[in-house]
């Protein structure tokens, strides 16, 4: 490699973080009506309104992940690293502020909310790694992998 090679700017490409995370957030539809039905059935209408504030919730936490991360990566690559690390812990402490906000309202039933909460996170992360390429000739979404 030249050394003109690594002064020459890089053009940016699409915003990964934002493409797997809206894609997230598309995939989350099918979790609803499990997630209230889930809800409704153990804990009645209460259990179905806290697993639908769980699943918001969880959706929104990693949105805004990916709006942090690509923000980040236009920065530089140790801004990315401080906002993978400062927005986990920004983005914890936003979570735990919601849920603290709603801990007496009358239609919060705390398993089911943190049930869902807990398993639409992982839920969401496994199954966007099936669809998600780690090669540089796909960096984003794998083709053809959308369904």
């Amino acid at each position: 490699m030249l050394q003109a090679d690594l002064r020459t700017p890089v053009e940016p490409g699409a915003p990964v973080e934002r493409q797997v995370a809206f894609d997230m957030g598309r995939r989350s539809l099918f979790l609803i009506p499990i997630a209230v039905g889930f809800g409704a059935a153990f804990w009645g209408w209460h259990g179905a309104v806290s697993a639908v504030f769980g699943l918001a919730l969880a959706v929104a936490n990693l949105l805004l992940a990916a709006v942090i991360l690509s923000w980040a990566a236009r920065v530089s690559l140790v801004a990315m690293a401080a906002a993978a690390l400062g927005g986990y812990l920004v983005r914890l402490g936003l979570l735990t502020a919601a849920v603290f906000a709603v801990r007496h309202q009358h239609w919060v039933a705390w398993v089911p909310l943190a049930f869902t909460l807990i398993v639409t996170h992982l839920a969401l992360l496994i199954w966007e790694t099936r669809y998600v390429s780690a090669s540089l000739a796909f960096p984003g979404l794998k083709p053809g992998t959308r369904p």
